[in-house]
């Protein structure tokens, strides 16, 4: 079994055409991101118009699809002018709040500076002396027969007392 050079001829031709036409063929190009269609609006309204030229290709081609979805999104976006009047808006509650909360903190240091005790202003030697109790009265006792004389007779004698 000889091969002939024709044969290896071929071969080797078809092998360099096949080769030759996979290196040749352009690469594809990744599908455009969302994000950077937002970002890029020249490249966005570039795909639209290819994918409104051919509506077969739009509906399944990626690029058509991230652009519909970044449109979306662009869409839902609120003004920038109806944003500053929301900002406005919260800044100037958030001021009332901070305001208010300010207030009562303020009256509550107050309150509790007039009745808070300072223990290291406060005198060691009262300056004032504390007025002397008053002498309480003596108790008053009814008479009592212990000191009566004994009772004559043969009953013995029987001896009262009283408590106070």
């Amino acid at each position: 079994m000889r091969i002939s050079t024709k044969s290896i001829v071929a071969n080797g031709c078809l092998i360099a055409v096949v080769a030759a036409t996979s290196a040749c063929s352009p690469r594809r190009i990744p599908p455009m991101t969302v994000t950077d269609l937002m970002e890029d609006r020249v490249m966005l309204d570039g795909v639209l118009m290819k994918c409104n030229q051919n509506k077969s290709k739009a509906r399944t081609d990626a690029d058509c699809l991230n652009a519909r979805i970044a449109i979306e999104r662009l869409a839902s976006k609120s003004d920038p002018a109806d944003e500053a009047k929301r900002i406005e808006a919260f800044e100037h509650t958030r001021e009332q709040l901070r305001l208010s909360q300010d207030k009562l903190r303020q009256e509550r240091q107050e309150q509790e500076a007039k009745t808070k005790v300072d223990a290291y202003h406060l005198p060691l030697v009262p300056v004032e002396p504390a007025p002397a109790p008053a002498p309480a009265p003596a108790p008053t006792r009814p008479p009592s027969t212990a000191l009566s004389p004994p009772p004559s007779g043969d009953s013995p004698a029987v001896m009262s007392q009283s408590n106070p």
